[in-house]
């Protein structure tokens, strides 16, 4: 079958490790399923891979890719739950289990024209929903919703800032945070990016590092360094920094004494559960939000999706079509 292997990893270079080839299908093994993979979609996380970072080498190659929408054996239309991992040894919360793996760490990823998962892992796609919009809720839009919902607890009228607008979760952040009712405000350094967050319903979208009109209840942070500091000031005393990310780097100066003074909590936050992704469909059901969808490409142009997420040119997720077999 056609997939997308990370073969090598380069800090400068990381396109470099990235193959377009054959390999073998997927072997069956017991509690796992095999999945045809009608669009998968594009993640940080596939670029970190490539870039080393979080990546041991000795796990390469490995096919890239964390989310996926597809058919089961059984021709059901499917999502995947990409957190493989045990429930149990997370206290029935499978993303602190110590073992857990995202898709495209341990186990074969989605950038392929099949993919096997755990059989637990498989969530019925809703009728409502594309194959496209399905492929770029996992990661993104699962990121999204437990640190609004589960970690910080937003509620109607809340005052949420969200760093970084056009990335796949800060996105999916905004829309859902303006379909909960929350007073949103964005940030960017794109005019563009920021005249896109004002379309989904933001109160305000500013430069990043502008002061906002208002101290903000929650900030969703997903870039790091580079608005570490903006995140802190732009806090209420009491309130909450969700932080599920840091591409602009992880060692920001911390701040302390602004910290305990005002009292602020910071709570970090990883992917979300299988009960989580179910309740983010339950509430696009509910609302009529859905993904934001910059471009779709086939399997092939995978370089130029990378390219283009390198660049920063993506508002929102890029979807990927592998190959599609005639029906039988």
């Amino acid at each position: 079958m056609l997939a997308v292997t990370a073969v090598s990893q380069s800090a400068t270079d990381p396109l470099s490790g990235l193959v377009l080839g054959d390999i073998p299908q997927p072997e069956p093994r017991p509690g796992w399923s095999t999945v045809r993979v009608v669009a998968s979609s594009l993640n940080m996380h596939d670029l970190w891979t490539l870039r080393g970072v979080g990546h041991p080498p000795e796990r390469l190659p490995i096919v890239l890719g964390c989310d996926a929408a597809g058919y089961d054996e059984e021709g059901n239309e499917v999502l995947v739950h990409p957190v493989i991992a045990d429930p149990d040894a997370g206290l029935g919360d499978e993303t602190l289990d110590p073992k857990r793996a995202l898709l495209s760490e341990q186990h074969h990823g989605a950038f392929a024209e099949h993919l096997s998962v755990p059989t637990r892992n498989l969530i019925p796609k809703p009728s409502w929903l594309t194959f496209d919009e399905a492929a770029c809720l996992p990661v993104a839009w699962g990121t999204a919703y437990r640190m609004l919902f589960t970690q910080a607890g937003i509620r109607a009228g809340d005052r949420v800032l969200i760093q970084g607008a056009g990335g796949g979760v800060a996105s999916a952040a905004i829309k859902l945070a303006v379909a909960a009712g929350a007073v949103v405000y964005a940030t960017s350094r794109s005019a563009v990016k920021r005249a896109q967050a004002q379309s989904w319903g933001v109160r305000k979208a500013v430069a990043s590092g502008e002061r906002l009109p208002e101290r903000v209840d929650v900030v969703i942070e997903t870039v790091g360094e580079a608005t570490w500091s903006h995140s802190l000031k732009s806090l209420r005393p009491g309130g909450t920094v969700v932080i599920a990310g840091a591409t602009s780097g992880t060692n920001p100066p911390a701040d302390l004494g602004r910290i305990f003074y005002l009292q602020q909590r910071i709570l970090g936050s990883t992917g979300c559960t299988h009960g989580e992704l179910v309740g983010l469909l339950k509430l696009m059901d509910a609302t009529g939000v859905r993904p934001v969808i910059d471009r779709v490409l086939p399997l092939g142009e995978i370089h130029k999706g990378f390219q283009l997420m390198i660049d920063g040119r993506l508002i929102g997720k890029l979807v990927i079509h592998p190959p599609q077999e005639e029906p039988s």
